[in-house]
């Protein structure tokens, strides 16, 4: 008989229910032996072993409470704190009693940065706990809560841990590092002792006494206390850390190396040591040992959220650190900025602010500089970059006035270099010039100062004093590129070719991948007028960088000294395309061109293209408002620059520069206002109150820059602004000789060439053309190479008509500067007076120079028509200065003479009339009105 399979079936289920108590009982056996080789590795160290073995148990059996509290300990032990809050919480959720992992949980909870959390957690409320277990969490919360910043709930919490063992240490322990972080020292080093007296050999406390010491810069006693902690627990990892640190502060290299392998032991990735190893590399000079440990730092730290470690200001300032110093600065950023929140007056603000400068955010820089200078008044370095800051923000006499207090505290070269640079910017040039010239006396090694005095030198026009100065910096540092290329400028601009081409041959040496120092060789080719060489030597270096921007504007400058404007145009075209959207050189240059080439419509299409890459840029502002002017625009130009003095805030070199321009479109209104911003920011700045005095003698109120010119030579006697400023007074009252003797007074406080001409033109205008000349021609014989004095001395000869002495002085300014375009168009027109022949080619060398300007063009024709008897010639050239400059009344005059030698009397007469009816003065008004008649 076959049995039903129903009974089978049942017979089968209870075969196989008989079996789970057996299959279980074998998994919980499993589980206990994983458990128990887990248990030995943790305590042996083995962490990442131990874990492996918690996991194999939880697989066996999920149920087994131990299993969940040590894997929640071993993760934690492990840098898992994530994961160790998660086991942790399943303990609880199982039936662990929270006393059992209260301790780790807020300890996970705070690995996270979780601090808020952990004070809220009512699973880690302290009442209800067991007495240690209470006392030892309200330890925990100490920190959590000095950690968020309630540093007085800290102090309470600790004292009320106290309270519950009054015999145990811990509690002071714990106290001094929240006294360190408020800097009370003295309450830090007596918890240390009290924690001592109740027990003499606890090594948390000897470590925190020691840390003390540390903080106070006791390095003697901060060393003795570390090497006691090490003798009563050698394996005390955070003593060994500072002890290296320690070591490191002290030079003592080899022995921190000898420390920091004894933490390898304890913590192979500890970020902190491995830090003090990369410092160790970098003063060994091994490079990529440096490298190799910051990148360990940030491999280690990067995958660690930075939540996480927002209450850790080691760990946030070890990875910003490393970051920053790989170079990686976005990455650093976030970690610095923590950091910083941590601690006022933190040395990271430093850091932060170099950063905010990069962006660039200047603001930003001086608000964290000005936080940390106060907590830290002594740090030089910072006094340094806020000033630096500052001056970024246009601040000048800021910066001047912190680097003057800090000289009190400290006659510090690097304070006079910051100094000198900011009273430069403020206006304040001959001072500025002179703590710069301190500086560098002081401390040969300020090659910022140096640099800065060769760049003061060559703009006063003393190319002796900048070419000694560039000289010294390029004995001292003959390896330094940035020197030498220096040097070599100064040497082009004293003319001295040779020396110059030596030096960038020098520089092209040391780093021959260095375009600028072949673009310097470029440029002594084309002034040698070897320009077909310049070319080609650009064009080669265009092969490999066909979107070099500084090439493509070299090649631009070559071209416009070669005399074809068209290939200029072309390559400094291509140079504005080429550059970038913060690249505006190019585009700066194409206005300025433009401009120079008489083409202000194409000026201000150039300059809109400009402002697109850069609206709220004051200089960008300018050159457009420049176009707008050039193209007959004055009223959209007044408004373009009261937007530019708008932008520029309280920068008082830039609201000066927009207060000339708007002087040049007759918005006096405007720059007063210009210039009362200025000094409502630096208030002594001497340009700004001179202009400001000359903008009231504009506006016809002599009384009034007169009290401010007073005012300018009481604060600045030595000064010769204000007697100049005081002559222009004068002269506007009609009192010439008072005039003279605020002129002579100027000159003889800086005896320069133009101080003097100012000074015998105004004498000359009182009939004393002969004492004023005689005394130009003596400051001649002193500094013949004087082309101020030349070129004034000259106009004064053609207005005395002495054309002889003028032709003498205009051919030794133009022996001195071949290529001045102005010189030569005002020596050919002492030619055509002269009657003399070589009228025509000097005219046509001013015209090459500059084929574009009307009044070169006129001159050129009328050399043509008067001196070469060439008609046709001479009417290319006026009728195209006509079209040019159709309301100078000269010009008119010189077409309609050459039109009437034409026998065209209908179109001279236009011209003539139109002449005489112009706007512009007529010298030949009387010539005009004869040949005028004489056509009728």
């Amino acid at each position: 008989m076959t049995p039903r399979p129903a009974l089978l079936s049942g017979l089968l289920a209870a075969l196989l229910m008989s079996g789970t108590p057996v299959a279980q009982a074998q998994d919980a056996a499993k589980a206990s032996r994983f458990y128990e080789d887990a248990l030995q590795r943790y305590e042996k160290r083995d962490i990442s072993g131990a874990i492996i073995q918690l996991k194999n148990a939880l697989q066996a059996d999920k149920t087994q409470l131990s299993v969940h509290v040590l894997l929640g300990k071993a993760l934690l032990a492990n840098s898992e704190p994530g994961a160790a809050e998660v086991a942790f919480a399943e303990a609880i959720r199982l039936g662990v009693d929270r006393a059992e992992v209260a301790l780790g949980l807020a300890a996970a909870l705070m690995a996270q940065g979780k601090q808020p959390q952990m004070l809220e957690d009512p699973r880690l409320a302290p009442n209800g706990l067991p007495v240690g277990i209470k006392q030892a969490l309200l330890l925990e919360r100490a920190v959590a809560q000095s950690d968020t910043g309630d540093a007085k709930t800290a102090l309470a919490t600790v004292a009320e841990a106290r309270t519950l063992n009054p015999k145990d240490a811990s509690s002071w322990v714990a106290e001094v590092p929240l006294r360190v972080r408020a800097r009370q020292f003295p309450e830090a080093m007596a918890a240390a002792d009290q924690a001592l007296k109740l027990d003499a050999q606890n090594v948390e406390a000897l470590y925190q006494k020691a840390s003390v010491y540390h903080a106070m810069n006791d390095i003697a006693q901060a060393l003795a206390q570390y090497d006691k902690a090490v003798k009563v627990q050698p394996q005390h990892a955070e003593t060994r850390l500072a002890r290296a640190g320690l070591l490191i502060d002290l030079g003592r290299d080899t022995d921190a190396a000898a420390e920091l392998d004894e933490l390898q032991k304890l913590k192979p990735n500890d970020p902190r040591g491995t830090y003090l190893r990369a410092v160790l590399a970098e003063r060994a000079g091994n490079a990529v040992a440096m490298k190799a440990a910051l990148k360990k730092i940030t491999d280690l730290l990067d995958p660690v959220p930075v939540a996480n470690i927002r209450f850790r200001p080691q760990f946030l300032m070890l990875n910003g650190l490393a970051h920053f110093t790989l170079g990686e600065l976005e990455k650093a950023k976030p970690y610095l900025e923590l950091a910083v929140k941590q601690q006022a007056g933190n040395p990271l603000n430093k850091l932060l602010a170099q950063i905010a400068l990069a962006e660039p955010n200047v603001g930003r820089a001086a608000d964290l500089l000005e936080g940390y200078v106060k907590a830290r008044p002594g740090d030089g370095q910072a006094l340094l970059m806020l000033a630096s800051a500052y001056m970024g923000q246009g601040k000048h006499a800021k910066a001047a006035a912190l680097m003057q207090d800090a000289l009190k505290a400290a006659d510090s070269p690097q304070y006079r270099t910051v100094l000198g640079l900011s009273l430069l910017q403020s206006g304040n040039a001959p001072t500025g010039a002179d703590e710069l010239a301190r500086a560098y006396k002081a401390d040969p090694r300020q090659t910022a100062a140096g640099l800065a005095l060769v760049t003061v030198h060559l703009r006063n026009n003393q190319l002796d004093k900048a070419l000694a100065t560039a000289d010294t910096l390029a004995k001292a540092q003959p390896s330094n590129p940035t020197v030498l290329m220096v040097q070599a400028f100064a040497k082009t601009q004293a003319k001295d070719y040779v020396g110059a081409r030596a030096a960038y041959e020098q520089v092209a040496k040391l780093d021959p991948k260095l375009v600028d120092a072949q673009l310097g060789l470029a440029r002594l080719d084309a002034l040698a007028g070897r320009h077909a060489e310049a070319d080609r030597r650009l064009r080669t270096l265009l092969r490999t960088e066909p979107r070099n921007v500084n090439l493509l504007f070299e090649l631009a400058l070559v071209n416009e000294l070669w005399g074809k404007n068209d290939d200029a145009l072309k390559w400094l075209e291509e140079s504005a395309a080429a550059s970038g959207p913060r690249d505006t050189r190019p585009n700066f240059a194409l206005v300025a061109w433009l401009l120079r080439q008489g083409q202000p419509a194409r000026a201000v299409e150039a300059a809109k293209t400009l402002l697109a890459k850069t609206p709220d840029d004051v200089e960008a502002l300018q050159a457009y408002a420049a176009a707008q002017a050039a193209n007959s625009d004055p009223a959209g130009a007044r408004a373009t620059l009261t937007n530019a003095s708008r932008r520029a805030a309280f920068d008082t070199p830039k609201l000066i520069d927009v207060a000339r321009q708007q002087i040049l479109v007759s918005d006096l209104a405007g720059a007063a206002y210009s210039l009362d911003k200025a000094l409502s920011g630096t208030p002594e700045s001497l340009p700004a109150q001179g202009l400001l005095a000359s903008v009231e003698l504009s506006q016809g109120d002599p009384a009034k820059a007169e009290k401010r010119v007073r005012q300018i030579i009481q604060n600045a006697p030595k000064n010769p602004l204000g007697y100049t400023l005081l002559g222009d007074v004068a002269l506007a009252r009609g009192q010439g000789m008072a005039a003279v003797d605020a002129f002579k007074q100027a000159h003889d406080l800086e005896k320069s060439g133009a101080s003097l001409l100012k000074w015998i033109k105004t004498l000359a205008s009182q009939g004393q053309l002969k004492p004023a000349l005689d005394a130009g021609d003596a400051w001649l014989k002193r500094s013949p190479g004087d082309a101020i004095v030349l070129s004034g001395l000259a106009e004064m000869n053609v207005r005395a008509k002495d054309f002889g002495a003028a032709r003498r002085h205009y051919e030794a300014l133009i022996k001195l500067q071949p290529n001045r375009a102005d010189a030569l168009n005002n020596l050919a027109n002492v030619l055509i007076a002269l009657k003399d022949p070589a009228a025509v080619a000097t005219a046509e060398r001013a015209l090459k120079l500059d084929s574009r300007n009307a009044t070169y063009l006129d001159t050129a024709g009328w050399a043509h028509l008067v001196q070469g008897n060439n008609v046709d010639r001479a009417l290319q050239f006026l009728r195209d200065a006509r079209l040019r400059a159709p309301n100078d009344g000269e010009i008119r005059y010189h077409l309609g003479a050459a039109l009437a030698r034409a026998q065209r009397p209908a179109e001279a007469r236009v011209e003539l009339e139109a002449a005489l009816q112009s706007p512009r003065s007529l010298s030949s008004v009387d010539d005009a009105k004869k040949l005028l008649a004489s056509l009728k």
